[in-house]
């Protein structure tokens, strides 16, 4: 259905990027769905999780288990994810879904998670951290710091190279790696080996040039943005704060940066701007823009593209936490 539709009406070009046409098609077909800011909060996840469903499921001989960690306000409960074809002790991937701090759970990322764990070479953990606006600013960065302390911690029991350990999110999970790789290294935890940062949220002023050229029509839009901003942090006086916009904060010695982002993705801009302050500071810094994708590609991967974009990021994680990506 996707090829049909795609074949219809004009080609979408913005900055010198032309728009796939199945991800045209797509947009076309999510154009029905009320927009989230004109629905509560409840509702909204029960969308994303029926959204999952179209995404990635995974090769059945990845393997799940969940447990509960101890977490700053209660149990934490996290998946585990493990190739049955692992022979040898595999690196660790601490994984932060997105959804904007609001939504979005371990179901909504399971079949990305199973596609990671088997297409990387490691372990995946990923966690299911408190969301706004029952738990605001700061308790998802707290939950996602204290899964990693663990990890880092308990990596002989897990069974996995303590040495070869790497945060990874999307959007507003890739905020939160981002945070985390900058508090592990403030509180002298064991440094991750890599940062994997997908369409990062990294700057909450929402001023980058990128949010009005896609501020509309490309699945997330500016009103959604600010919608989950005043979920989760609706103190405008936070929004500079590094704490929370890692684009603001001192990246100085944090780990090696993976950063993925999308040509139609209203978060591009900060994400890229993020790769370069990273750069500037001497940190090792892949750069990578998917010119003809909109935010959500990695975990809604259902046209051609968007499936050859994640399995480029899951092989380049898996590269990085082996010692074999060239910076």
């Amino acid at each position: 259905m996707l090829a049909i539709a795609a074949r219809r009406g004009e080609e979408v070009i913005r900055d010198g990027r032309r728009l796939d046409p199945q991800v045209q098609a797509m947009l076309r077909l999510a154009g029905r769905v009320s927009p989230l800011e004109n629905r509560d909060v409840a509702s909204s996840r029960r969308d994303m999780a029926r959204a999952a469903i179209l995404g990635p499921r995974g090769p059945q001989r990845v393997h799940s288990w969940e447990r509960d960690l101890p977490g700053p306000d209660g149990p934490l409960r996290v998946r585990f994810y493990r190739d049955a074809n692992l022979t040898t002790t595999p690196p660790a991937i601490c994984f932060f879904h997105g959804g904007g701090w609001v939504i979005g759970d371990l179901a909504s990322h399971d079949g990305p998670c199973r596609e990671l764990a088997a297409t990387s070479g490691a372990v995946v953990m990923s966690v299911d951290y408190r969301l706004a606006p029952e738990a605001p600013y700061p308790a998802a960065i707290d939950d996602c710091l204290a899964a990693y302390r663990w990890l880092s911690e308990h990596s002989g029991e897990l069974g996995v190279d303590g040495d070869a350990l790497a945060l990874m999110g999307d959007s507003a999970g890739g905020n939160l790696a981002a945070l985390v790789a900058l508090g592990a290294r403030d509180q002298g935890l064991r440094p991750p080996a890599v940062q994997a940062l997908v369409y990062p949220a990294t700057d909450f002023t929402m001023t980058s040039r990128s949010i009005d050229t896609f501020a509309e029509g490309f699945l997330l839009t500016r009103d959604s943005m600010e919608w989950f901003r005043g979920q989760y942090l609706p103190d405008s006086e936070r929004w500079h704060d590094p704490a929370a916009s890692p684009l603001y904060a001192d990246v100085t010695g944090v780990a090696p940066a993976l950063v993925f982002t999308g040509g139609f993705d209203p978060l591009r801009d900060e994400g890229r701007a993020y790769a370069a302050k990273l750069a500037e500071a001497g940190v090792p810094v892949v750069d990578r823009c998917f010119d003809d994708q909109i935010h959500g590609f990695y975990n809604i991967a259902i046209t051609r593209s968007s499936v050859a974009a994640s399995d480029e990021i899951n092989h380049t994680v898996g590269a990085a936490l082996r010692g074999d990506l060239a910076w």
